[in-house]
């Protein structure tokens, strides 16, 4: 198996046009569309869009790093691919959140797990969002291009022992297991997928679209931070950006000024409505920023006599569903059960505790097992989500409650990943929350699990999807956006990120902006230059 070459070197060296803001930027600058991002949803944009022939700028607050830079290291991965160093948090620091900031966005790091929006969330918007459109056969043949592009199937090769277990104590129990779609070719199978893909297997923005969109004459401007809009009479004049430091200081006070045709924001949720916010963009149903969600997710260890050594081979490659579907979607929250790769240093939060008690517990690291359960927010009242401010600097910052609802969640997801730890052969299970122990029985996890106090801060919570806070609606008292993305107030402005979600999406969401965003921006192709184009 060979590993695929870096596409970034060959095509800076024959043209590509890219610029480290850090070393400087222009002063001015025109094109047709400018987009703020470099992830999911503004990957797909771009490739469609320099399809169009338009003359198309990339924005990307965080810095290029490709696979020739990718060497397996946490220590390395988190401080220049992340948000904030991986230190990123809701307000309260209840929820630890992982996101992505590099060119090619959180597909760069995350753990490639691709699924369609499932049909009950689809239903859920129809019903109260007016996205009469959004049902599963207008949006079958969008997500069927995305996953040829960007080569999703289900993964063929045996799950390694961190996620066989989920398989088989589900089994046991008679609950539904299924492996899990991903988006890689040529996989070497190595589970450093969190930390960039050193082979370029993984299909992620860094090495099909966006690429594809400098081939064809799209300009990148990297370690750029775009600051705000310049917004008159009900449309985006220009966009002001400034370069930026690899932890995202300012570099100096020049600013440079972009004037385009349209603009697109894809700087994801949490960063989409700061932009907005930052640029006192039009907000007469006081929509901006709010309804974000998390799926906040609950963890929990278990301990086996055999080694599992969770930190290899593909993070997550088994699911279960059978917890989203126990109960109505508006009554008590469901949850999706996927484990958790264990590289050292995210085990280190993952199994709680700090000094001796956290070094008594990383004694049985290598025969650890961890599961997750990504809990379904957005479809209930005390579920609503969270809310985007901006700091008096002008970063965003998310507050988003825990509440009793949604950590009476948590607290059946660690009775059902409890027993299925146990089921598959589990010699002690520690859920993630303070007062727990190393529980030796599935009938001590029980009546302990019971017992604890499910509060923030003691319950142990964390999140890789984060949506909302530019929803879509059908009406402009429904949504920030129109179900095609473009900005209910101003006329040349869309979002197209995970951030256009009117709830959670109850799977891991990289899939859903990849279709919804792929049929927004045919249309907006189709919009600005008159040619039909297609994702291919």
């Amino acid at each position: 198996m060979s590993k695929l070459p870096d596409p970034f070197r060959a095509g800076i060296e024959r043209g590509w046009k890219t610029t480290d803001g850090a070393l400087g930027l222009p002063e001015k600058i025109t094109c047709d569309v400018v987009i703020v991002g470099t992830g999911a949803g503004a990957g797909i944009t771009a490739e469609l869009l320099t399809k169009a022939g338009l003359d198309v700028v990339l924005i990307e607050e965080g810095p290029l790093k490709t696979s020739s830079d990718f060497n397996q290291k946490e220590s390395e991965a988190y401080a220049q691919l992340y948000q904030e160093g991986g230190t990123r948090a809701t307000l309260d620091k209840g929820i630890t959140l992982l996101q992505g900031r590099c060119v090619g966005g959180t597909t760069v790091v995350n753990w490639t797990s691709s699924f369609r929006t499932p049909p009950t969330t689809l239903k859920y918007w129809q019903e109260h969002f007016g996205l009469k459109d959004f049902n599963v056969e207008a949006l079958a043949p969008w997500f069927t291009q995305a996953e040829q592009r960007l080569n999703m199937t289900d993964w063929e090769t045996a799950p390694n022992a961190n996620n066989e277990i989920l398989r088989t104590g589900a089994t046991k129990l008679g609950i539904a297991a299924h492996v899990i779609p991903r988006n890689v070719k040529g996989c070497w199978n190595l589970g450093s997928c969190g930390m960039g893909c050193p082979t370029n297997a993984k299909q992620s923005m860094l090495v099909t679209t966006i690429p594809a969109a400098l081939e064809a004459g799209a300009r990148l401007f990297h370690q750029t931070r775009a600051e705000k809009f310049e917004i008159d009479n009900g449309e985006v004049k220009s966009l002001q950006c400034v370069g930026v430091t690899i932890n995202g200081d300012r570099v100096n006070d020049k600013v440079m000024h972009i004037t385009a045709k349209h603009y697109v924001v894809s700087g994801g949720a949490i960063n989409s409505p700061a932009l907005l916010k930052r640029s006192k963009a039009p907000d007469p149903h006081d929509l901006l920023g709010k309804r974000t969600f998390v799926h906040p997710v609950a963890f929990s260890s278990a301990v086996f006599e055999q080694k599992i050594e969770g930190w290899a081979g593909a993070p997550q490659s088994i699911y279960s569903d059978h917890f989203l579907y126990t109960q109505a979607i508006d009554g008590p929250i469901g949850y999706k059960l996927e484990a958790t790769p264990i590289h050292p240093g995210l085990t280190s939060k993952l199994l709680g505790g700090m000094g001796a008690a956290l070094a008594e517990r990383f004694k049985h690291y290598p025969n650890t097992q961890m599961m997750l359960a990504l809990v379904r927010d957005g479809f209930h009242a005390d579920a609503a989500g969270g809310e985007v401010f901006l700091k008096l600097d002008g970063s965003p910052v998310l507050h988003y409650p825990l509440t009793d609802y949604v950590l009476d969640g948590f607290r059946r997801a660690f009775l059902s990943m409890a027993e299925i730890q146990f089921a598959a052969g589990a010699k002690s299970v520690l859920p993630l929350h303070e007062q727990a122990a190393h529980y030796t029985s599935w009938a001590e996890a029980k009546a302990g699990i019971e017992k604890l106090d499910m509060k923030s801060q003691l319950t142990g919570a964390g999140s890789a999807h984060i949506m909302g806070g530019c929803q879509m609606g059908g009406t402009a008292e429904q949504g920030v956006v129109k179900p095609d993305g473009v900005h209910w107030q101003l006329k040349n402005l869309s979002v197209h990120d995970g951030s256009i979600f009117p709830t959670s999406i109850g799977a891991n969401p990289q899939l859903s902006i990849y279709g919804i965003v792929n049929r927004m921006a045919t249309q907006l192709a189709k919009r600005l230059s008159g040619k039909d184009v297609v994702l291919a």
